[in-house]
């Protein structure tokens, strides 16, 4: 049986008012609105959530705060209270999502603040800034992030002939055969990033 034209026109109402909100809520921004990349982001972390029986518990509660391009790589923001929550299904999620962007590598990294020196006298707050965040430590922590899960065995700081330095960083040697490929992502990524030149072996 045929629809009349109201009634039709009145479904796809009803299904544009459930679907949008549940997309939406995979990113929340602090301030402005999500652009067609990460709104892309969002509505396939939404659709495995329904397709995934493995994925679709844990994620359920979960959403990114950003998703952006960087070379080869898609990185995606998450909220630093809930980075622990998406570390216990990241090597599940970031294959699924590499399958749903024609192989691009994925990364999650958490969203962090730096506080500078001045944090102390500009603040009410009693105390010193929290060492965690410091800009060294939320540049190892984004390193951290970037080569999760494999483990950090050693870094060593080298200067080159001409002055610039170079941080050479030494990752678990089990974990080579699935993650070497991979490294010249990560060096393109933390160095756009932080800024700092970067150099990974395994060990």
């Amino acid at each position: 049986q045929t629809l009349p034209s109201n009634d039709i026109e009145h479904h796809f109402i009803i299904v544009s008012d459930i679907v949008y909100p549940e997309m939406s809520s995979k990113i929340r921004k602090a301030s402005g609105e999500p652009d067609e990349f990460e709104l892309s982001v969002a509505q396939e972390l939404l659709n495995l959530e329904i397709t995934s029986t493995d994925l679709k518990p844990s994620l359920h509660d979960l959403y990114i705060t950003a998703a952006k391009e960087c070379g080869n790589a898609i990185v995606i923001y998450v909220p630093y209270k809930l980075n622990r929550s998406f570390r216990k299904i990241q090597t599940k999620l970031t294959r699924e999502l590499e399958k749903k962007f024609s192989g691009r590598n994925v990364l999650f990294i958490a969203q962090r603040s730096i506080l500078g020196k001045s944090y102390a006298r500009d603040q009410k707050t009693k105390g010193l800034r929290p060492r965690s965040r410091t800009l060294t430590a939320v540049q190892d922590a984004i390193l951290e992030d970037i080569v999760y899960p494999t483990e950090i065995v050693g870094k060593r700081t080298r200067c080159k002939v001409d002055g610039k330095r170079i941080m050479m960083v030494y990752l678990d040697s089990k974990d080579q055969a699935n993650v070497e490929a991979r490294t010249a992502t990560y060096v393109d990524v933390y160095s756009k990033l932080t800024n700092k030149n970067i150099s990974f072996k395994f060990a």
